[in-house]
C-alpha cells in the first residue's frame, strides 16, 4: 500500500474503509489473543481452556478496543460507547467460550488432533463468529453517529 493509499485508509469512514482497518486491527488482536491462550493452556499448562481463552480474550480485545476507537471508527473518547462496548464484548465473550468449550475437546479429543492445532481451528471458529457480530454492533450501533477524531 502507498502512503497516499495508506492515509486515505487511515482518514476513511467508509464500510469498506472501516471493515478493512477492523480486519487489520482485529488481526493484531487475535494474535495477543491466540499466543495468550497457547500459551497458558499448552505450553505452561497454568490454566484450563476457558481460564486460558479468558485471558486470551481480555487482552486482546482490550488491544482491539484502544486500536478500533482511535483508528477504526475514529471516535472521541466517552464513557457511554465504551460502557456499550464492554457490553458488546461482554456478549461476543460469552458466544466465544460456548463455541470454543465445545469446539476444543472436539478436535482435541473427539478427532484427537495435536492439541495445537485443536486450539487454533477452535480459536478461529469462536473467535470468528464473535469478531463478525462485534463489527457490525460496533459499526451500526455504538460509532454510528459518533463525534470524530479532528485532524491536526
Amino acid at each position: 500500500m502507498t502512503s497516499n493509499g495508506a492515509e486515505r485508509l487511515a482518514k476513511s469512514n467508509s464500510l469498506k474503509g472501516q471493515s478493512t482497518k477492523f480486519a487489520i486491527t482485529g488481526g493484531i488482536s487475535a494474535v495477543i489473543d491466540v499466543v495468550l491462550t497457547w500459551l497458558f493452556q499448552i505450553v505452561l499448562e497454568l490454566l484450563g481452556n476457558i481460564g486460558a481463552r479468558s485471558v486470551g480474550f481480555f487482552f486482546g480485545t482490550l488491544t482491539a478496543y484502544l486500536l478500533n476507537r482511535r483508528w477504526t471508527f475514529r471516535a472521541e473518547p466517552s464513557k457511554r460507547r465504551f460502557a456499550m462496548v464492554a457490553l458488546t464484548y461482554g456478549i461476543t465473550y460469552v458466544i466465544n467460550i460456548v463455541i470454543y468449550r465445545w469446539a476444543f475437546p472436539f478436535f482435541d479429543h473427539t478427532l484427537e488432533w495435536r492439541s495445537t492445532y485443536a486450539l487454533i481451528v477452535a480459536f478461529i471458529i469462536a473467535q470468528g463468529t464473535a469478531t463478525i457480530i462485534n463489527f457490525f454492533v460496533q459499526r451500526w450501533l455504538i460509532f454510528r453517529n459518533a463525534p470524530k477524531i479532528r485532524e491536526v
